[in-house]
C-alpha cells in the first residue's frame, strides 16, 4: 500500500498517536469516545467481511446515509482495499435515489437503517452485500445479503487476512448524480488530491491536533470530503457526529467546534436562526444590538468588551459558534450581506472551492459473474466513464 493515501494516514495516527481520541458520536445524549487505535481495529473488521464478501480492488461501496462514524470507517476499509466510496445523499428525493440505483445497479452498500435497507431491496437487481448500522425495523428481515455493522466488527480478526492495497493514484471517492436530461454524472477524486488539497487546508489554516470539528453533514458532498475527512487524517484532530441531522444544532452548540465546514445553505440557515433571536425592530434591545454588530470599528476599547460579551458572543453560541476560529465555507459562495453579517460577529468565514469535475457516465446493459455477485464496472478514460455489469466496481 503507498504510503499517501488515506488509509495509510489512518494506520499512521493509530501507530503513533493510538489512544488520542479520533472520533466522538453523540448517542442517546452521551458523547461516546474511539479512540484512533479502536477506529483502526473496527477498520481491520470491517475490510476482513468485505473482502470475504468478495469486494476488491476497483469495487465501489455505495453509501447512503446521514452522517455517522460507521460510514466514515467502511469508507477507508474498501479503500484499504484498493476500492472506492460512494456517498448517495439521503437527503434526495426518494424517486431520484431509486432512478440512480437502478442504472448503478449497486452490489455494495452501506445503509444506514431500515428506510435505505428497504430502498435497496427493491431494487430490480437487489446488492450482493448490505451493511446496516441501525437494526431498528430490521430484527424479522431474513434476506442473506444483510449484515448488521455492529456484529460485524465484533468478529474475531484474523490479521493475516487484511492485506493493503490503496495506491495515491487510485480514487477514493466517486459522487454520482443524475443531470437534467437524467443522464448519469460522476465526480472522482483521488488520494493522492486529496491529501494534496488537505495539506494546504493544514497548512493555511494552521490546523493541529487540538480541533474539534463537527460533522453536520452528509459526505455525499465532495467538498467535504476534502476539506473534512483528509485534514482529519493529516492533523489528527477530532472528529464528532451529532445524535442525528435533527439535533445537529443543539450538539453544536453544547459542542462549541473550532472548525466548521459548512455549504452556503449551511451558513443561510444558521444566519436565519440568529436573526429569529434579534429583538424586535423600534425597540431599544435591537438599538443596542445594532449598535454592537454595525459599529465596531467606533467603538472605544471599552465599548468592544460590552459590544462582545453582551451582544456578540450570545449571538455566536446561539449558532454553537462561541470557539470556532476556523469557519469554512465549501462549494457556492455566500452573498456579499451574509459575508458582512457573520464578519460583524467575528465570524470570518473563508470560501474553499469545490471542483466541479463532472464526466458522463454511459450505462449499458452487458452481464459478467463474478466471484458471487455481479458487478459494475467503471472505465475511466480521456472521453467519458463506462459502466458495465461485469468483474469489477470501479477501475482506478
Amino acid at each position: 500500500m503507498s504510503i499517501d493515501t488515506l488509509p495509510s494516514w489512518l494506520n499512521f495516527q493509530a501507530s503513533s498517536f493510538g489512544k488520542r481520541v479520533a472520533i466522538r458520536h453523540k448517542q442517546l445524549g452521551i458523547w461516546k469516545e474511539s479512540t484512533w487505535s479502536d477506529s483502526r481495529d473496527e477498520v481491520y473488521r470491517l475490510v476482513q467481511l468485505l473482502k470475504r464478501k468478495g469486494f476488491a480492488s476497483g469495487d465501489t461501496l455505495f453509501l447512503l446515509t446521514h452522517p455517522r462514524p460507521e460510514a466514515l470507517l467502511i469508507s477507508v476499509a474498501a479503500q484499504w482495499l484498493g476500492g472506492v466510496a460512494a456517498p448517495i445523499d439521503p437527503q434526495n428525493d426518494v424517486e431520484q435515489i431509486s432512478e440512480l440505483f437502478q442504472l448503478l445497479k449497486p452490489v455494495f452498500l452501506f445503509a444506514e437503517g431500515q428506510l435505505q435497507v428497504d430502498l435497496a431491496l427493491q431494487l430490480s437487481e437487489q446488492p450482493h452485500l448490505i451493511i446496516y448500522a441501525d437494526r431498528r425495523g430490521l430484527s424479522n428481515y431474513q434476506h442473506s445479503s444483510l449484515n448488521f455493522y455492529s456484529e460485524i466488527i465484533q468478529a474475531e480478526l484474523d490479521i493475516f487476512d487484511i492485506r493493503h492495497v490503496a495506491e495515491s493514484e487510485h480514487n477514493a471517492f466517486a459522487f454520482f448524480r443524475l443531470n437534467n436530461a437524467k443522464h448519469v454524472e460522476v465526480k472522482l477524486l483521488k488520494h493522492r488530491e486529496m491529501l494534496m488539497q488537505a495539506r494546504d487546508l493544514v497548512s493555511l489554516e494552521h490546523l493541529t491536533n487540538t480541533e474539534e470539528a463537527l460533522v453536520a453533514r452528509t459526505f455525499a458532498a465532495s467538498g467535504h470530503v476534502r476539506y473534512l475527512l483528509a485534514p482529519w487524517l493529516l492533523a489528527g484532530f477530532r472528529l464528532n457526529f451529532p445524535e442525528n441531522i435533527n439535533t445537529r444544532d443543539n450538539d453544536r452548540r453544547e459542542l462549541g467546534p473550532t472548525l466548521v465546514a459548512g455549504t452556503k445553505q449551511t451558513y443561510e440557515r444558521l444566519e436565519s436562526l440568529i436573526k429569529a433571536r434579534l429583538p424586535l425592530n423600534g425597540t431599544w434591545l435591537r438599538a443596542a444590538l445594532d449598535w454592537a454588530i454595525y459599529s465596531q470599528s467606533k467603538h472605544s476599547l471599552l465599548g468592544k468588551l460590552v459590544a462582545h460579551w453582551l451582544y456578540l458572543r450570545p449571538l455566536r453560541d446561539v449558532i454553537g459558534f462561541s470557539r470556532t476560529r476556523v469557519p469554512l465555507l465549501v462549494d457556492e459562495p455566500l452573498s456579499e450581506q451574509s459575508l458582512n453579517f457573520f464578519k460583524a460577529l467575528g465570524i470570518n468565514i473563508r470560501n474553499w472551492p469545490d471542483v466541479q469535475d463532472w464526466k458522463a457516465v454511459n450505462v449499458e446493459p452487458h452481464t459478467f459473474s463474478h466471484s458471487s455477485a455481479k458487478k459494475n464496472y467503471v472505465e475511466v478514460n480521456a472521453v467519458n466513464i463506462d459502466i458495465r455489469s461485469t468483474p469489477t466496481g470501479l477501475l482506478v
